[in-house]
This record gives structure tokens, C-alpha cells and sequence, in this order.
């Protein structure tokens, strides 16, 4: 033992501290991994069951496995001489991984905590508006939530490298203009990060909400932090960036309730009698299995130059029900009409002159 200290106390005072710092890093870890080990097993068994915190120490234990060690490394290389060739470097390397870690950590625990939360919810029923209100606040929550983890995680690792600190350092030092400009630049970011916010607070759309925009008929396929990916009827995709919600008026068709009142026209001749049409509405809504019983109403709408428009209201308990009913309730009425009274049909008249109430022919010389 006294010839190994005798060596070790004759070398090079630098060689000496690093073999000195890397025996302390080398116990620092072990006592982390012994840490982690009975620190994972206890909170395992202590959440085990319990929902949220169950999916919370789940989604910490792999994070935590890099991040602990970490943690040790840096109590060490902060106990070192700063005058230490090479430690200055070793400090900022962890100290980069321990934020790439934490940012790692909190951002796979709301992902975690958010999906084991809608998983429980009843997406799938048929009368699911309050759990697609809360399915869609908590999506655009849990991503707004992240992508902020991310911005603050990557503006914390740059912030460790002394020349990114002094470059913003001057920026806040220098006039306005740069501000300015760089808030002109990140706008549209910045918007969509606080539409996000607005559209999972106030929520003006969800998922699955059937909606009316630019003129396209279709359903919420999918909220993210940038825009809303709109299902058009005819599986086309309509992207709309989430600033766009907020700005612009829309419809919503299952904004409060997914039921509907359809509508259908027909033209017909004025001496068509309306109370068998009547008769044959109901009989069509009857049929019809997209019918929820509510209404089903005939009115004359317009009287005009040539034909009466009708206008059948039928109700239904969804969107897509509603243009089923719609399209059989407009066919009945068609074939009804056809087979019945065909010449009640729009039709153009034309009435010939009466000879004996021409007047005379004038006289000649």
C-alpha cells in the first residue's frame, strides 16, 4: 500500500487530480445506479395501480436512468479545480446532456400521462360529445405542452456554449429593431403556438366535429400543433393552419349536438295537392332507417312565375344520417310524383291567341 501511494504522490500534480476526479466520477455512479435501482422499485410499487402516477414513474424510469448518473457526474466536475486542463469541457458536455435529458423526461411524461388519460375516455359511443371535448383539450394541451418543453429545452442547451450567451446578450442589449424583426419572423409560430392554446381552451372545433370550411364539407381527422387536418367527404385531406380557426368564421355542425334538420327542395306545378305529398314524405321517413322520429315537415316556400317550391325538413341524429335521409326522402318524393301525379311536374305553358277576339283587320283604301 505505501508503494502505490508513494507512486501516486509522484506524479504530475494534473495526473494525479484527474486519476483523484475520476475515482470520485467512478464512485459517483455507482452510488447513482444503486439510487436509481431502489428509487425505481419503490415508486414502482408505490404507484402500481394509481393512475396518473403509475404512467408518470413509467415514462421517468428510462429518462432517469441517463439523467441520475448525470447529476452525479456534475456534482463531481463542479468539485474540481477550475483551473483543471480539460474539466471546463467536461462540465459543459454534461451539463448539455443532463438538459437534453430533462427536456427528454418531461416531454415523454405528458405524452404518457395524456395518452393513458384518453385511452380511458369513451371516444368510441355513439353519444361521445363530452368525451371528444375532453379528448381534443387534452391532445392540443399535451402537444402545446410539449412542443414548449422542446423550446425551452433547445434554448437551454444553447444557452450553455458562452458564444451563443453572448450573442444574446447583445441582442437584448441592441436597439428594438432586432426584436422587432425577429417578432415579425417567428409570428407565424408564435400565432399558431397560442391559437393551439385558444382552439384547446375555448375549443371552437374537435375531433371528429363536422364542419363546413372554404366551401368543403367534412370531419376533424386530426388536431396538431401547427394545423387541422380536415377529412373532406370524398377522402380528400384539407390542411388549415390553426391560425386560421381563430381568424375566420366557419361552420360547425356538432358544435353543441350531432343531430340535424336536412333539407329538401322540389319544384312542382301549382295544382299539385300537397296533402298526399304530405303522406308520402311521412311514408319515406318512416322507411328510412337514418330517421331519429323528430320531424319530418313539408312547406311551400316560394311561389314563383312558373312552379311552387317545396321544402321537406327531416331530422336525423348525424351529419352523415342526415344526407342519407336527405337523398332517400328526395328520391320518394320524385318517384311519388312520377307515378301519381306526373303532370303536376314543372312544366312550361303556352297559350295560343283567340281569333274571335283578334281584332279586325284594318280596311283597305
Amino acid at each position: 500500500m505505501q508503494p502505490l501511494f508513494t507512486w501516486f504522490h509522484n506524479l504530475p500534480d494534473p495526473v494525479a487530480e484527474w486519476l483523484a476526479l475520476l475515482g470520485a466520477a467512478l464512485l459517483a455512479l455507482i452510488a447513482a445506479a444503486v439510487a436509481y435501482r431502489l428509487g425505481g422499485r419503490l415508486l414502482t410499487r408505490t404507484t402500481r395501480g394509481r393512475h396518473p402516477a403509475e404512467a408518470i414513474v413509467q415514462s421517468a424510469l428510462l429518462p432517469a436512468r441517463w439523467l441520475v448518473p448525470l447529476v452525479a457526474l456534475n456534482v463531481v466536475w463542479h468539485g474540481a479545480p477550475d483551473d483543471l486542463h480539460g474539466v471546463e469541457g467536461l462540465r459543459r458536455i454534461t451539463a448539455l446532456a443532463m438538459v437534453g435529458c430533462a427536456t427528454w423526461l418531461i416531454a415523454r411524461g405528458i405524452h404518457r400521462v395524456s395518452g393513458a388519460y384518453l385511452a380511458r375516455l369513451p371516444i368510441r359511443e355513439t353519444d361521445n360529445l363530452e368525451a371528444r371535448r375532453l379528448y381534443t383539450q387534452t391532445r392540443v394541451l399535451s402537444r402545446t405542452g410539449v412542443g414548449l418543453v422542446i423550446l425551452v429545452g433547445t434554448a437551454l442547451a444553447l444557452m450553455t456554449f458562452p458564444t451563443v450567451r453572448q450573442v444574446g446578450t447583445s441582442l437584448l442589449a441592441s436597439a428594438g429593431v432586432v426584436g422587432i424583426v425577429a417578432g415579425f419572423a417567428a409570428r407565424p409560430v408564435l400565432g399558431n403556438l397560442i391559437a393551439g392554446l385558444q382552439i384547446g381552451l375555448t375549443q371552437p372545433i374537435r375531433l371528429d366535429d363536422v364542419v363546413i370550411v372554404e366551401g368543403e364539407w367534412g370531419m376533424i381527422e386530426e388536431i396538431n400543433s401547427a394545423y387541422v387536418v380536415v377529412r373532406i367527404w370524398d377522402q380528400r385531406r384539407l390542411i388549415v393552419p390553426l391560425q386560421w380557426w381563430i381568424e375566420h368564421p366557419f361552420q360547425n355542425w356538432t358544435r353543441e349536438s350531432a343531430e340535424l334538420i336536412g333539407t329538401v327542395f322540389l319544384w312542382v306545378d301549382y295544382r299539385m295537392p300537397l296533402e298526399p305529398l304530405r303522406q308520402a314524405l311521412q311514408q319515406a321517413c318512416q322507411a328510412s332507417p337514418h330517421w331519429d322520429g323528430r320531424l319530418a315537415l313539408l312547406q311551400v316556400t316560394e311561389a314563383g312565375e312558373r312552379a311552387v317550391q317545396l321544402r321537406a325538413l327531416v331530422s336525423a341524429a348525424n351529419s352523415s344520417a342526415a344526407w342519407d335521409l336527405r337523398c332517400a326522402v328526395r328520391e320518394a318524393l320524385i318517384d311519388f310524383i312520377q307515378r301519381q301525379y306526373p303532370e303536376y311536374l314543372p312544366q312550361w305553358r303556352t297559350q295560343g291567341l283567340d281569333r274571335t277576339m283578334a281584332p279586325p283587320a284594318s280596311a283597305g283604301p
